[in-house]
């Protein structure tokens, strides 16, 4: 039976009265078809990904993992996957690279730490939120590098960290081979991306 005297009972179990949620509350979400993360101490839902943005998700997975861990430069590693970076912000990055040198922060439920490169593939609804508060919190836990993919646009922004932000180095097109301040010799077709 539904009514008026319900609509109070729609609040989430896993929702706390405190003001930030942490990781541990984070754990308690119930299993389900969303994804979330938490931000500063409060849950977002993830949206569900286009085909587009799956394709160039594809596409990049490939390319990356076959070249960084055909080099044994570390591990690659692709959405839904928690990367703990402190006890109020849980990301799922579409993207993550981790070097072999950092492969103490590879757990068997997670990243717990900060990984050096993080790869965010833009949807029009979550695009502003990549660019501006999902950079911001990259850069304060110090990514090394930043990839904004935009598969409407058919472009990589790369961004590295200096001087505490994560500043763009690079924006490359369809036509251009993107590189990598971090992962030297690096060499993706940005065409095959968007193919």
């Amino acid at each position: 039976m539904t009514g008026p005297d319900r609509i109070g009972e729609a609040t989430p179990e896993y929702i706390r009265p405190s003001p930030r949620l942490t990781y541990d509350d984070y754990c308690q979400i119930p299993p389900g078809h969303q994804r979330y993360e938490l931000i500063g101490g409060a849950i977002r839902v993830v949206p569900s990904p286009s085909v587009s943005h799956q394709e160039a998700l594809k596409r990049l997975l490939m390319a990356l993992a076959g070249w960084v861990e055909g080099h044994g430069l570390g591990q690659v590693y692709c959405a839904p996957l928690d990367v703990v970076l402190s006890e109020y912000d849980v990301v799922q990055p579409d993207l993550v690279y981790v070097s072999k040198e950092r492969s103490s922060i590879i757990k068997e439920a997670n990243i717990w730490g900060t990984p050096d490169l993080v790869v965010e593939i833009l949807s029009p609804g979550t695009a502003r939120w990549d660019q501006e508060i999902k950079r911001q919190l990259y850069a304060r836990f110090g990514v090394r590098e930043l990839w904004l993919v935009d598969p409407q646009a058919h472009t990589v922004e790369v961004a590295a960290l200096k001087d505490g932000a994560l500043l763009s180095s690079q924006v490359y097109w369809v036509g251009a081979t993107l590189t990598s301040p971090l992962l030297r010799g690096v060499a993706l077709d940005v065409e095959r991306l968007f193919a």
